[in-house]
């Protein structure tokens, strides 16, 4: 993979990851699209690296007062504050994503990269992030999620091993679903990158590593990400603050139509 393939990829997923328009299907089909040969699952996932860099960068006072509230939790063996209890929102909603990347990997690396199935994921879950936005009560924050909630946004987080769902995209269009306000169930989504990627990045970089015989285009991409990926946050956070959702399912639809037109002249 040469240094340019790696900085357009880093760049895309830096991007895709935090817009509802799928990272990994982007991955997937980048190549697909440019004749590339594939990049493979490992180099997709350690760009997430990169990723998690962005949210992390980002949200660095948040993640402060939540290490905080994690020590404090441990150390009193009750949860009291809105800071605890997000903490344990967290946690729940890590679980189901992480078994099911346990599970679903080899199908993840094979079956699910398929670029019919990327569409049709990319045009079904945009009508759902549609749907769930504009008919969705917009009063909830945070501060009132409930232990429910915070397991089926990570439920919906597990669907998110088909390229083409997105991972945020699931995510979001569960937490409004159940009421959030954009803004809530966008940071939520974010928040949750944090563990579920760095338990990927711990598994994936090091065979990453071994399968590159240049270190540099890995580098970048990592680099890449992370500068786009808190450049999406910024602007997403910004964005939904003032308008819907439907811009990016709308996309979602669009893309998805041209996978299957493109599908169809390439016989």
């Amino acid at each position: 993979m040469s240094v340019f393939q790696a900085l357009v990829l880093g760049i895309i997923q830096g991007l895709t990851e935090f817009l509802p328009i799928s990272s990994s299907g982007h991955l997937v089909l980048t190549p697909w699209v440019f004749g590339w040969g594939d990049s493979g699952l490992s180099f997709d996932v350690s760009l997430h690296l990169g990723t998690l860099i962005a949210v992390v960068w980002y949200f660095n006072q948040q993640w402060k007062l939540l290490f905080v509230a994690a020590v404090d939790i441990v150390r009193k063996r009750r949860v009291e504050t809105p800071e605890e209890r997000r903490v344990v929102f967290l946690v729940i909603a890590t679980i189901p994503g992480a078994l099911g990347g346990l599970l679903l990997e080899d199908l993840a690396e094979t079956t699910f990269r398929s670029s019919a199935l990327i569409a049709t994921n990319l045009i079904v879950f945009g009508l759902l992030l549609w749907l769930a936005d504009r008919i969705a009560s917009r009063k909830r924050e945070m501060d009132v999620m409930r232990h429910r909630d915070a397991l089926l946004i990570g439920l919906a987080q597990v669907l998110a091993l088909m390229p083409g769902v997105s991972r945020s995209g699931s995510t979001i269009t569960a937490g409004r679903a159940l009421g959030l306000t954009r803004e809530a169930a966008a940071v939520f989504s974010f928040l949750m990158i944090a563990p579920i990627t760095l338990g990927a990045t711990i598994l994936k970089v090091p065979q990453a590593v071994r399968e590159a015989d240049d270190m540099l285009p890995l580098i970048v991409g990592v680099v890449a990400a992370a500068v786009s990926g808190w450049l999406a946050i910024a602007v997403l956070l910004r964005f939904v603050a003032r308008r819907s959702y439907g811009i990016f399912a709308a996309y979602r639809l669009v893309l998805g139509l041209v996978i299957f037109a493109m599908m169809y002249f390439r016989g």
